[in-house]
Formats: structure tokens, C-alpha cells, sequence
């Protein structure tokens, strides 16, 4: 999508190239217009735009071999349903304390490339008084944000959503490109029990498609997560019919709005059957339904592809990412989970400041196996009930 001499290899960014808080580099005052045919008057435009190298940087390194992406963007509202849980009110320094936790693991950075935060996150300090930023870059970990503003009822469709968040959305992205974010994500979701329409899934995709258009824009790789939710009865064909109706929407609008492909990562779910369909998919079938649909819909030029877990049980996830690395991939095919990779690590910290090592190592134990999966040598062996337990919730919201 961009000129040869924007587009040839790069190099992993360093630590120092992509946070350093008071050095962050500024956008040149030029952008760079890359005509696809200077003789006719009418040929497409791609807008490169003056990020292009470091968007190209960063993708790649999130996109780095045997590392994924810890999403922990939940809401506040999301968050405090998670505390709830384990008996914690939903305070700011309850939800500090267990974010400290999950950044502050030991050798986090192994396994991890990237973290997605919300908001309050972003701005925030650890419990000891350090930035959460800065502890994410000395363990070689992109920090990113979640840039969306939730799902809200599609007037005019069949009880469907669409994500909110365009407006202001140049603003705050380039302000958090000053707070030290390099990469954005918006979720966006459709749902087969309910059509999904036809208005319904231009919508997602538009949405998605202006959103990368102007994260990329501001020095942020967006991360494009066109969720197909597990809601349902249907099976495993069903949902490879309806996802690749979605994923075709969605990269044809990406391409109309300039997007720069090899500026992106992609978050879309594995082919799975609804969760209440009685006829249940193995790891090989997943991955066999995914990896098709991958090939028929996703340019090579896309550096990686970071599943979400979608509300699988911690094992499961890695089991289905394990598969589909057994042979190699045109992309970096990997994780981007939030509950399969802290389910257990909430329950073992449960709010007391003496369980924090031993949730520590929940979630080490929980980001290596994806690691490994990732690599395609994970084998399952070890792995405990409380792990391969499903976390679906029906109409999930996050």
C-alpha cells in the first residue's frame, strides 16, 4: 500500500525507538504522496504519511516469533465485574494494584510484545509510583490503547450494535502517542444468531476502516478486531460463511480508506461453532476452518494476525493457536487474550498482597504456554482443571 522504498524490510524497533516519554518523535510537517500511476489524472492515491517507517517498526516487533499481546483494556465497568469477583469493591486503587500485578510480572517480556491498556491505564502509576508505561518499556513491551467508546443498538437493523468512538478519535490518538502508546485497538463485534445483516456488517467494517485510516494517521498501529461473537447454536460452516463475508467487508473498506496494510494487525476470531452447538471442533479442526479462511481473505502483506480467546477456556486457546502453527504461515499468527490469560491469575491473587507472586506465575505460566503455541511446541502436558474451564458469557460486553 505504500512506495517500495517505505515498504522493504525494517528492523525490530528498540526500547528507545518507540517510548521515551520527553524523545517521543514528531510527525514531519510533509506528508508523502505515493501516486500508483503518474499518467492518468485519475489513478488511486495511497496516502503513506510521514509515520510509515515506525508504523511498519512497530508492527513488526509486536509481531516478533514465540510473542503475543496481553489485553488488558478492560473498561473500568468490565474491570470492577472482574474484581467482583474475587469479593473486591471497584475502586481506582483496587483496579491500580492488579494492573500493577500483571505488568510488573517477572520476564513478562519473554512472552508478551505488546500490552493494550485502557484509558485510565495509560496515564497511570504503579502502586510503587512508577509510570505503567515505563515499566512496560523496560521489559520490551509495546504499550497500546483501547481507543473505541463500547457498543450501542444499530437503529435500523435486527437488534445489532455498532462501535462508537470516530468522533474526536485524531485527537486522542495523537495524545496518546505523547503518553507513550504506539498501537490502538478497536473491537468491533457481529453477531450470527441475529443475521448478522447486511447494514450490520458495513457498519463494522466502515468503522473499523476509518478508525485504522486515522490511528495510522497519528502514529499508531491499529489493531483491527472484527469480533464474530461465539453467541449460538450454529456450526462450524456457518460461521466460516459469515466470517468471510466480514473479513471480505472489512479489507475492501480498508484498502477504500488508504490504509496502509503493512501497518496493522489483525484481531479476528478463530472459526469455531457457536458455543451452545452440541457438535464440538477439535484444535485441528479449528485451525484447518481459520487457516482456510486466513488464505482466502487476509493479504500477506499483513504482519500479524493476534487471535482474541473470545471466551474459550485458557487451555483451549492455546490449543487452537498450537495447531495452526504446525506448518508456517505467510503472518505471525498469535494471541491477543485477555481473560485466557488472566483467569487464573485473578482467582490465585483474589486481592491479598502475599498471592501476588503466585499470581505472577499463574500468568507466566499462562503466557509461555501461548509462547509455545505460538511456536507451534506447545503439547498440553500439565495443565489444570481449573485452566480448561469455558469463561463463554452470552451478550458478553467489555
Amino acid at each position: 500500500m505504500a512506495s517500495t522504498s517505505l515498504i522493504k524490510s525494517s528492523p525490530v524497533l528498540g526500547k528507545s525507538e518507540w517510548v521515551k516519554g520527553q524523545s517521543l518523535r514528531q510527525p514531519s510537517s510533509a506528508s508523502v504522496v505515493v501516486r500508483c500511476s503518474p499518467i492518468a489524472p485519475s489513478a488511486l492515491t495511497i496516502r503513506a504519511g510521514s509515520y510509515a517507517d515506525e508504523l511498519i517498526k512497530t508492527a513488526k516487533t509486536i509481531a516478533s516469533p514465540g510473542r503475543g499481546i496481553l489485553a488488558m483494556d478492560e473498561s473500568n465497568a468490565t474491570c470492577g465485574k472482574r474484581l467482583a469477583s474475587i469479593g473486591l469493591e471497584n475502586t481506582e486503587a483496587n483496579r491500580q494494584a492488579y494492573r500493577t500485578l500483571l505488568v510488573s510480572a517477572p520476564g513478562l517480556g519473554n512472552y508478551v510484545s505488546g500490552a493494550i491498556l485502557f484509558e485510565e491505564t495509560l496515564y497511570q502509576s504503579t502502586v510503587d509510583g512508577k509510570k505503567m508505561v515505563d515499566v512496560l518499556v523496560e521489559k520490551n513491551i509495546v504499550p497500546g490503547i483501547k481507543v473505541d467508546k463500547g457498543l450501542v443498538p444499530l437503529a435500523g437493523s435486527n437488534d445489532e450494535s455498532w462501535c462508537q468512538g470516530l468522533d474526536g478519535l485524531a485527537s486522542r490518538t495523537a495524545a496518546y502517542y505523547q503518553q507513550g502508546a504506539r498501537f490502538a485497538k478497536w473491537r468491533t463485534v457481529v453477531s450470527i444468531p441475529n443475521g448478522p445483516s447486511a447494514l450490520a456488517v458495513k457498519e463494522a467494517a466502515w468503522g473499523l476502516a476509518r478508525y485504522a485510516a486515522i490511528s495510522q494517521d497519528n502514529g499508531l498501529v491499529p489493531i483491527v478486531e472484527p469480533e464474530i461473537l461465539l453467541d449460538g447454536e450454529h456450526g462450524i460452516d456457518r460461521t466460516f460463511e459469515v466470517a468471510q463475508k466480514v473479513w471480505a467487508e472489512v479489507f475492501f473498506y480498508l484498502a477504500e480508506n488508504n490504509v496502509m496494510f503493512e501497518g496493522i494487525l489483525l484481531k479476528p476470531s478463530m472459526v469455531t461453532p457457536g458455543a451452545e452447538c452440541k457438535d464440538r471442533a477439535t484444535p485441528e479442526q479449528v485451525a484447518d476452518y481459520t487457516l482456510k479462511l486466513l488464505h482466502r481473505r487476509i493479504p500477506p502483506a499483513v504482519p500479524g494476525i493476534m487471535f482474541l480467546s473470545g471466551g474459550q477456556s485458557e487451555v483451549e486457546a492455546t490449543l487452537n493457536l498450537n495447531a495452526m502453527n504446525q506448518a508456517p504461515n505467510p503472518w505471525h499468527v498469535s494471541f491477543s487474550y485477555a481473560r485466557a490469560l488472566q483467569n487464573t491469575c485473578l482467582k490465585k491473587w483474589g486481592g491479598r498482597p502475599e498471592n501476588v507472586k503466585e499470581a505472577q506465575e499463574a500468568l507466566l505460566t499462562r503466557a509461555k504456554a501461548n509462547s509455545l503455541a505460538q511456536l507451534g511446541k506447545y503439547t498440553g502436558e500439565g495443565e489444570s482443571e481449573e485452566s480448561k474451564q469455558g469463561m463463554f458469557v452470552k451478550g458478553y460486553t467489555y
